[in-house]
Protein backbone atom coordinates (compact mmCIF):
# COMPACT_ATOMS: atom_id res chain seq x y z
CA UNK A 1 0.00 0.00 0.00
CA UNK A 2 1.99 3.01 -1.62
CA UNK A 3 1.44 6.22 0.55
CA UNK A 4 2.28 9.26 -1.71
CA UNK A 5 2.20 11.89 0.94
CA UNK A 6 1.11 12.52 4.79
CA UNK A 7 0.01 16.84 5.26
CA UNK A 8 -1.89 17.64 8.68
CA UNK A 9 -2.39 13.94 9.21
CA UNK A 10 -4.01 13.29 6.16
CA UNK A 11 -2.83 9.90 4.68
CA UNK A 12 -2.96 10.05 1.03
CA UNK A 13 -2.33 6.66 -0.64
CA UNK A 14 -3.05 4.25 -3.41
CA UNK A 15 -3.19 0.41 -2.62
CA UNK A 16 -0.71 -2.01 -4.74
CA UNK A 17 -3.65 -3.76 -7.15
CA UNK A 18 -5.41 -0.74 -7.50
CA UNK A 19 -6.89 -0.23 -11.07
CA UNK A 20 -7.16 2.63 -13.71
CA UNK A 21 -8.82 5.45 -13.52
CA UNK A 22 -5.92 6.84 -11.43
CA UNK A 23 -6.93 7.49 -8.04
CA UNK A 24 -6.03 8.48 -4.91
CA UNK A 25 -7.35 7.24 -1.25
CA UNK A 26 -7.33 9.59 1.86
CA UNK A 27 -6.94 8.09 5.25
CA UNK A 28 -7.46 9.76 8.44
CA UNK A 29 -9.16 8.51 11.69
CA UNK A 30 -10.73 5.63 10.72
CA UNK A 31 -12.66 8.25 7.94
CA UNK A 32 -11.73 7.64 4.01
CA UNK A 33 -12.16 9.12 0.99
CA UNK A 34 -11.66 8.15 -2.69
CA UNK A 35 -10.99 10.63 -5.19
CA UNK A 36 -10.65 9.86 -9.09
CA UNK A 37 -7.43 12.07 -9.93
CA UNK A 38 -7.75 12.09 -14.19
CA UNK A 39 -9.22 13.52 -16.26
CA UNK A 40 -10.19 15.67 -13.56
CA UNK A 41 -10.53 15.39 -9.32
CA UNK A 42 -13.36 13.76 -8.79
CA UNK A 43 -14.93 12.57 -5.54
CA UNK A 44 -15.49 8.63 -5.68
CA UNK A 45 -16.76 8.24 -1.65
CA UNK A 46 -16.53 9.64 1.37
CA UNK A 47 -16.62 7.85 4.51
CA UNK A 48 -16.67 10.04 7.35
CA UNK A 49 -14.90 13.26 6.46
CA UNK A 50 -16.57 16.63 7.09
CA UNK A 51 -17.29 19.39 4.69
CA UNK A 52 -14.23 21.36 5.65
CA UNK A 53 -12.07 18.18 5.95
CA UNK A 54 -13.31 17.54 2.45
CA UNK A 55 -12.56 20.92 1.20
CA UNK A 56 -9.28 20.88 2.40
CA UNK A 57 -8.53 17.18 1.29
CA UNK A 58 -9.59 17.87 -2.65
CA UNK A 59 -7.29 21.47 -2.47
CA UNK A 60 -4.64 19.37 -1.42
CA UNK A 61 -5.03 16.99 -3.96
CA UNK A 62 -5.63 19.95 -7.14
CA UNK A 63 -2.06 21.27 -5.48
CA UNK A 64 -0.43 17.42 -5.94
CA UNK A 65 -2.44 16.48 -8.77
CA UNK A 66 0.82 15.73 -11.01
CA UNK A 67 2.70 14.08 -7.90
CA UNK A 68 -0.22 11.69 -7.24
CA UNK A 69 0.26 10.84 -11.21
CA UNK A 70 3.34 10.83 -11.10
CA UNK A 71 3.78 8.07 -8.23
CA UNK A 72 0.70 6.28 -9.68
CA UNK A 73 2.44 5.77 -13.34
CA UNK A 74 5.86 5.14 -11.72
CA UNK A 75 4.91 2.68 -8.87
CA UNK A 76 2.62 0.72 -11.53
CA UNK A 77 5.12 0.91 -14.72
CA UNK A 78 7.74 -0.60 -12.39
CA UNK A 79 5.38 -3.53 -11.18
CA UNK A 80 5.21 -4.91 -15.22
Amino acid sequence: MPTIFIIFGYIFKFYSDDHEPIHVHVVKDNHEAKYNVEPEVQMVFNHGFKKNEISMIESLIEENREVIIYRWTNYFEQSK
